[in-house]
């Protein structure tokens, strides 16, 4: 909606086609329907990728703040909710009203729900085959997203679409997604669902410290999704349960008599928590008799062996897809392939949580609005 609407506002022509009958179902469910739909903090460092560079141009060339500036012509009331997250007052359908009056505005067609059978290219541009008949374009954008959330409608068209065009496509996989206990660990803190605390998680290059929340199938909350999109399936999640506390210090001077740690953490954990992990770990016998150093450690780096995700239909968004490397940073065009553009979650461009990932939407869509 957002290309369709810039390019159509700019004069193109513009159909758009969507194999949904309800547009804009994932800005609707979002931010617990609020829609979290920017981050005032939107830049480069906040997004992964093969390539860290590519989304830089997109982002520069439309920012967040451009797009608050359309949010508020629309009149829609938004606050900030913490860490500059953007969401709105009412409902995220305000969200997809200003879209589509934008579209409106660009004078694009719509066809809804239109499945789209097959794409072919020649000279002349692109061959557009769907339910609806066929369409001729110069310019093709494909904005169909990842695979999160398949039951309203996400599905692997873009890839399919890219590959048949000899792009070459990141293996796509969940991310900002919730973590599966290994079964030794479920017997151990399943019990513990819905309890949260406040951690240092860390994975790879990633290291945020937020909530994590106990579920009694794993771990979620927003440390968990954050280094989520960091974890490779080999590497474990360290958490620090007690970050930016120096635990030798706090602990040692307590040494003595029958001092228990389950006991001292619950001063500062859960009670609930403190318990299972000590035992969890063979730390609940008095603290005269442990090794405060070994106990310090592990409190500052519990590393947890996931056995997997809770899959694309609790993710947030997908990590991977088309590869930037055939694509222009500038345009959002396939090098290759004339008048083929991709964009948003259908990139192998993924943004933290927060609000970043519809801010690559804004941006690339207007990228690519300006080419198509």
């Amino acid at each position: 909606m957002m290309c369709a609407a810039q390019a159509g506002q700019r004069g193109r022509r513009v159909a758009l086609i969507d194999h949904v009958a309800t547009i804009g179902e994932k800005i609707r469910i979002s931010g617990g329907g609020r829609c979290n739909f920017t981050n005032v903090n939107a830049s480069p460092s906040h997004y992964l990728s093969s390539d860290r560079s590519y989304a830089a141009e997109a982002l520069s060339s439309y920012t967040a703040a451009q797009f608050v500036a359309l949010v508020e012509r629309h009149r829609i009331p938004y606050h900030e909710k913490k860490l500059g997250q953007l969401f709105c007052d009412r409902s995220a359908t305000d969200i997809i009203g200003m879209l589509k009056d934008e579209c409106e505005r660009g004078r694009v067609t719509w066809r809804v729900p239109c499945a789209v059978q097959g794409v072919a290219h020649d000279v002349a541009g692109f061959r557009i085959a769907t339910s609806q008949g066929a369409l001729r374009a110069t310019s093709l954008v494909v904005a169909t997203g990842g695979l999160t959330v398949p039951k309203i409608g996400a599905t692997p068209f873009a890839y399919r679409l890219a590959e048949q065009f000899g792009l070459a496509v990141v293996p796509p996989r969940p991310a900002l997604v919730p973590l599966a206990w290994a079964p030794e660990d479920l017997d151990r803190y399943g019990e513990l669902s819905g309890v949260s605390v406040e951690v240092e998680a860390s994975c790879g290059d990633g290291r945020f410290r937020e909530n994590l929340l106990f579920t009694h199938r794993g771990l979620s909350g927003p440390a968990i999704l954050q280094v989520s999109s960091y974890w490779n399936g080999k590497a474990p999640i360290v958490v620090d349960l007690l970050p930016g506390v120096d635990v030798v210090r706090w602990l040692a001077p307590k040494a003595t008599g029958n001092a228990r740690l389950a006991n001292l953490l619950a001063e500062r954990l859960p009670k609930r928590v403190a318990q299972a992990w000590c035992t969890a770990h063979d730390f609940a016998r008095p603290l005269r008799e442990l090794n405060v150093a070994a106990a310090a450690s592990a409190l500052n780096a519990w590393r947890i062996m996931p056995s997997g995700t809770l899959g694309y239909n609790k993710a947030e968004v997908t990590i991977g897809g088309v590869d930037t490397r055939g694509l222009s940073p500038h345009t959002m065009c396939a090098k290759d392939v004339p008048g083929l553009f991709f964009i948003g979650e259908a990139v192998d461009v993924t943004g933290w949580l927060g609000g970043y990932n519809f801010q690559w939407a804004w941006s690339s869509g207007f990228a690519a609005a300006q080419f198509a």
